[in-house]
């Protein structure tokens, strides 16, 4: 099945059958909530959606950014931050050092938490961690086709993946050109 290539999800939204018994789901209001879940009428078990959570950090290495080409959909070869989904039984902070390791392969001091942007329309937050590379060495893995450093006036604005990127090199370079990090959270919400 094809699909447009602005159409990606991870994983279906609504679950169908129980995860702990099989049975059929029914999707409806609980007493005292606020939307419909996934109920089954069975055993009870309620079956909560709740947004994806993708960690990256941005990998400095003197006055250039660590950037991926991406070998898988969605918008596969486009320019991206080292970043993917968390997993379970990890920390922000340790999902985005895996990210960066397996996308990347360069070795890293993580630093601050330096953005995190809701993107509600795709049930997801990006989070991005500032970074310094502990060299210029490169190892890029399966999901990268090349792993390259770019000076900030390199960097391919027409080619990146996602929105989240983007913005958050706009932020750093922002931000550097003052000598002054924060932190930056907002939105990326479609206008409807």
């Amino acid at each position: 099945m094809s699909h447009d290539p602005s159409f990606y999800f991870p994983a279906p939204r609504e679950q169908k059958f129980c995860s702990q018994c099989g049975t059929l789901n029914t999707n409806r209001l609980l007493e005292g909530d606020n939307r419909k879940r996934d109920v089954c009428e069975n055993c009870g078990a309620v079956h909560y959606q709740n947004p994806r959570l993708v960690v990256g950090t941005l990998p400095v290495w003197g006055d250039k950014v660590l950037l991926c080409l991406r070998a898988i959909e969605p918008r596969a070869n486009t320019w991206t931050l080292p970043a993917g989904f968390m997993e379970l039984n990890e920390s922000m902070s340790q999902g985005a050092e895996r990210e960066t390791q397996e996308e990347a392969g360069v070795k890293i001091a993580l630093g601050k938490l330096y953005t995190a942007i809701d993107i509600p329309q795709v049930d997801q937050v990006h989070v991005y961690f500032l970074a310094e590379a502990l060299g210029p060495e490169l190892d890029p893995g399966p999901e990268t086709l090349e792993a390259r450093w770019f000076g900030l006036d390199e960097i391919p604005w027409d080619n990146l993946a996602f929105r989240s990127v983007s913005t958050s090199l706009k932020h750093y370079i922002r931000d550097r050109s003052h000598g002054h990090f924060e932190m930056h959270h907002y939105s990326l919400a479609l206008n409807r």
